[in-house]
């Protein structure tokens, strides 16, 4: 079954996990981990990406993040690409240093966040690498030392991680590690690394044993979060078609007018340019019922111009034909 493709929907909170090929190690030393964290420290502070946790182990990494500018593919891509090269170059090796690509869900806020920052925080205490949480606060390449004051970590957001413990820092910071101690006993908690409702929360209905909820392998929440995902992006489905048509229409406009496409969206008012805008006006509005406010923005000009266009019955010049 083909792979299905990413959720890149800026704003929303991503839990990310990347392995190193065949489980191999992709930190081998204090220095491998430090410079993946400098990676991630200088690209979350350039693109204004939110990091709420992270734990790095010696063959695979956990982050849970926030992308607000750059998309969380271009953000990943620079990252990994970045880390190795600087891996392969450090041990002399040659190939892939990452196992396919990296999975990422997209989270429901309200109902996971804290239950991801015990997750992921907790990972080198079940796998053995670390043996207590007292241990734990000392271990230099998770966010849960950040949280408790231990280490600084400039590009983690740790008062907005506190804050959900409540206002006063030395309470916040024993509530957390009180929540954190509870999360021991709750085991791996599978359902955490994704999947949403497919993963120990759908609900069957007994008779005709159909999931009564929508679930989405790329999705960590609720059957109405699920569905708000999915919507949004069919919108942005729809809009990149639109687009797509847009463009054509607005390349055959131009060649009709022997115009360039630049010159038909500069806004210019020359005679030539105006009557091709009308044109590509008077199609895109018949044909693909486009907006107004997108013709405005595509074509350079102000919305009274396109509404203008619009209000005549036959443009501005003569009507393109297919």
């Amino acid at each position: 079954m083909p792979r299905l493709p990413r959720i890149d929907i800026p704003g929303l909170i991503y839990h990310v996990i990347f392995r190193g090929i065949e489980r191999k190690e992709i930190f081998r030393g204090a220095a491998d981990y430090k410079e993946l964290l400098s990676r991630l420290s200088s690209l979350a502070k350039i693109e204004d990406m939110k990091v709420y946790g992270f734990a790095l182990m010696p063959n695979h990494v956990h982050l849970l993040v926030r992308p607000l500018k750059m998309s969380l593919p271009t953000f990943m891509r620079r990252l990994l690409t970045g880390y190795a090269i600087y891996f392969n170059r450090k041990h002399k090796r040659a190939g892939h240093l990452f196992q396919n690509r990296y999975k990422s869900f997209v989270v429901e806020e309200d109902t996971y966040f804290l239950e991801l920052i015990r997750y992921i925080h907790l990972n080198p205490v079940r796998a053995g690498i670390i043996s207590d949480l007292d241990r734990l606060v000392l271990y230099p390449y998770s966010g849960y030392s950040a949280l408790m004051g231990r280490t600084k970590c400039s590009f983690m957001k740790v008062d907005e991680v506190l804050l959900n413990f409540g206002s006063n820092l030395k309470g916040a910071r024993q509530s957390l590690k009180e929540f954190m101690k509870d999360g021991i006993a709750l085991g791996w908690q599978t359902h955490l690394l994704g999947g949403g409702l497919k993963r120990g929360l759908a609900k069957i209905d007994p008779e005709s044993k159909i999931n009564l909820q929508v679930y989405d392998e790329r999705v960590l929440g609720s059957g109405l979060f699920v569905e708000a995902i999915l919507k949004d992006i069919n919108k942005g489905e729809s809009r990149m078609q639109e687009d797509s048509l847009l463009k054509e229409l607005f390349d055959k406009v131009a060649i009709s007018y022997n115009l360039s496409l630049p010159e038909l969206c500069s806004g210019s008012r020359r005679k030539v340019v105006s009557k091709a805008r009308a044109a590509a006006v008077f199609n895109a509005t018949k044909k693909l019922g486009t907006s107004p406010r997108v013709l405005s923005q595509a074509l350079g000009v102000a919305p009274s111009t396109i509404y203008d266009i619009v209000r005549l019955e036959k443009g501005e010049g003569k009507l393109f034909q297919d």
